[in-house]
Order: structure tokens, then sequence, then C-alpha cells
């Protein structure tokens, strides 16, 4: 573990910024590099957590050995999960830190001698979620090992308990749900033909009517450069995408007496999003409700030629984002009905804890507003969702400074590059 840290920390030297790079980044880049070198001391702390006793092996239970996976049978199969994420750094695992979701899927995953290891898995995942983001339907696929014989893998009788297995191992607010087998080359990523997700919030003193014709215009083929955050770093460098259905949903009974309390969500779905799109999304329409913005801001961002950089804005929190489906074709998913039982009861309790919570301080709020003489709403209920510190005075986004256009952050990606590959040849 010891030549691990040694070895991430001649890594992370290695990957020092020089002075031409920094110079080449805007201020919000910056910052982000501050922060991050700020926290590198303390994620590095995390990597001593994690298990090396077997060195990423499979181990019995019983013998204490290591798996004999050449004696095993495999099958490639589809994995669904839901995740509560807002104590998690995101999904996808990470060098730095052993609180994500995917670690724990595979920690499990190999204690239960599912799987030897990730290399030799076939892994893919259908989506990627960031810090706080939970989900209801993430999938993954990969080989497990099996109990049946290839030519008997037709039928499921007296297959393994997949999720009963995970189950028994995994943290009680990751669980697995179901499993669907597929073919050798089919994969959760690149065979998943769309994705859904909810935005929760309270209605509050929303415009709830001007948020859905904003959701409107949402739907069809766009560029979401200005409403996205851009990862030229990764080689994302188009960002039209086809949205094909966008709508606010009400929670509660429409016929009741509207409240700031009762619940809302924007459902979105598309083939694939990019990376904060709906978060950017969801804090421009917070703004529409809010009556700050028409509903007509959506047009002014997709015009690329009259808005062509992105105009500085705050996005919304990440908690109230659920992927909620992950849509397949010919797939059929096994539910064992016995496990589904215990999973339904572990997430009521969540559900039971959590109302509580809420019930008890709706009742705290109901005799506090019952004692304010004035007439002042009372309906701020959705305004913490919008991140960041909010001026008194407000600024229209298209009066806003504007951040670097995506031509010029291609250009100084690939002088960066030429940068890094020039001071590698030269140590």
């Amino acid at each position: 573990m010891m030549e691990e840290l040694s070895v991430k920390r001649n890594k992370h030297h290695k990957n020092q910024s020089s002075r031409e790079e920094l110079e080449l980044l805007d201020k919000k880049d910056l910052i982000d590099r501050i922060l991050q070198l700020e926290a590198h001391t303390f994620q590095l702390k995390n990597i001593i957590k994690k298990s090396d006793s077997t060195n990423g092996k499979s181990v019995s239970k019983k013998s204490g050995k290591p798996f004999d996976f050449t004696q095993c049978h495999k099958r490639h199969i589809l994995l669904k999960f839901y995740y509560l994420g807002w104590n998690y750094h995101g999904f996808v695992e990470q060098e730095d830190t052993i609180n994500t979701i995917e670690y724990h899927i595979f920690e499990a995953l190999k204690k239960s001698c599912l799987i030897e290891n990730r290399e030799s898995s076939n892994y893919h995942r259908c989506g990627r979620t960031d810090k706080g983001v939970s989900a209801f339907s993430q999938v993954i696929s990969l080989d497990v090992r099996s109990k049946l014989a290839p030519e008997d893998q037709k039928s499921l009788d007296g297959e393994l308990s997949y999720c009963k297995m995970l189950n028994r191992i995994l943290p009680r607010d990751i669980k697995c749900v179901t499993w669907a087998p597929v073919g050798d080359d089919y994969s959760a990523r690149f065979n998943c033909k769309r994705r859904s997700y909810k935005y929760f919030f309270p209605g509050g003193n929303l415009d709830i009517e001007a948020m859905n014709k904003a959701a409107s215009y949402l739907v069809g083929h766009h560029d979401f450069r200005n409403i996205c955050k851009m990862d030229v770093a990764n080689g994302v460098v188009t960002f039209a995408r086809t949205i094909l259905e966008a709508r606010i949903v009400c929670h509660d009974d429409e016929k009741s007496d509207r409240s700031g309390y009762n619940m809302y969500h924007l459902f979105i779905k598309s083939q694939a999003f990019l990376w904060h799109q709906i978060r950017c999304i969801m804090g421009i329409l917070l703004l529409v409700g809010q009556g700050k913005e028409k509903p007509e801001i959506f047009l002014n961002l997709f015009d690329i030629e009259a808005c062509p950089r992105k105009p500085q804005y705050s996005l919304a929190h990440e908690v109230p984002l659920n992927l909620f489906h992950c849509d397949y074709d010919d797939v059929e998913w096994y539910y064992d009905d016995e496990e589904l039982v215990l999973v339904i009861k572990t997430l009521q309790e969540d559900w039971t804890f959590n109302s509580v919570k809420a019930a008890m301080i709706r009742s705290m709020l109901q005799d506090l507003e019952s004692h304010v003489i004035s007439q002042e709403d009372l309906d701020f209920q959705s305004e913490g969702l919008i991140q960041g510190v909010q001026s008194k005075i407000y600024q229209p986004l298209m009066k806003r400074v504007t951040c670097e256009s995506l031509e010029n952050r291609i250009k100084h990606f690939e002088k960066k590059r030429k940068i890094a590959v020039g001071n590698s040849e030269q140590t």
C-alpha cells in the first residue's frame, strides 16, 4: 500500500502544471485547480483505507484461498442498481477515494466471487453520475460466474441468485434490483437506447406554467454548448444532442390547493446527455420560474451565432437529480420476488425516516408561519436549489460576462497537449 501511495505521489509531481500551462487557464479553471490541489493531501489518505490483502483477487470465504475461476462457467449479463448518491463522490471509481458507488459494487462482485477482477470482467456502465446524484436505474454489463454450462444458460433455473449475493454485501443505500442475460457483445453503454432523468423540486413561488413552456423548447435537436460544462479535455468537441421529452410533472394531487410545498420534477429523456447538462437546464428553468428570465431564453442560448460564448450562471443543486431509467430493446429482466421484497423493505425504511424528518420540519414551519403578521410571500422553498451566492440585483443571462468560446478552449487544449508532449520528451 505504501508503494502504491508513493507511486501516486510521484505521478502527482509529474503531472504538476508548468507556468505556461497555467497561463492558458481562465479564472474558473484556476480556481478548480487550486481546490483540487488543496484536497489532494486529504484524498491521498483515503488510498491507505483500500484493502490490499488479496491484491484484487477474489477469495473463497470457506477456504480462505484464492477462488479458482478456471473451474467455473461464465455468462454475460446486465445488472440494474438503484443508489442514493447523496453521500457518495459520484458513480465512477476514482484513484483518490473509495467513497464511490462503483467501488462498492466491485468490492461486492469480488467478495462474492462473481468476478476475479475488473480488468477481466468485460465491464461497461450505462452512465456516469456526479457527486451527490442518485439513480433508480443504473445498469452495468459484465461477465460473471455461472452455475450453468453455456449450453444450459438459455434457462435461468438453477442459476446463481446474483441480486441476493450482491445485496448481502452492498451498503444499504446501494442495491441490485434485477438482472438480465444478454449476448457476449452486449454493452450497457452502447446498447442503451434512451436515458431518462428526473430532477425533483418544491413548487415554492415558481411559475410552473412558464417553466413548462421553457422546457418545451428543449425538445428537438440543438447545440447545447451554452447549456452544459464543456469537457474538451476529454475529447468532447461536439455538443449537438436530441432531447426526446422534457416536461414538468406534479407529484401531488393537482386538484388540491397550490402550495409551495407541492413537489414537482423535471422529466427529461435523450439518447445521451452532456456533462452537467441537466443541472444547467434546471438552473435556467428555476430562473424562468422565478420570473427572472423568459421561457424563450433557451432559444437565445441555442443560437450559437448570436451567442457564441456561454454566459456565466450557476448550476442547480446535485441532490435532486436522479438517473431514473435506462432503456434497452429486447432485454428480459429477471426479478427474484423474495429478494425484491427485501429491497422494497429497505427502501421503505429510508422513505419512512426521511418522510418523518420532512413532516417534523413542516410542522415547525406551519407554526412559525402562523405568527407572521405581514402579508409577505413565504414560499422560499425552491430558492436554495441554485448553487452559489445570488446577487441582490439580478443580471439577465444574455448581459452577463461570458466564458471562453469552444473554439478557444480547443486551441488552448491542443497547445497544452503540445507543451506536455514537449516536456515529457525533454525529461
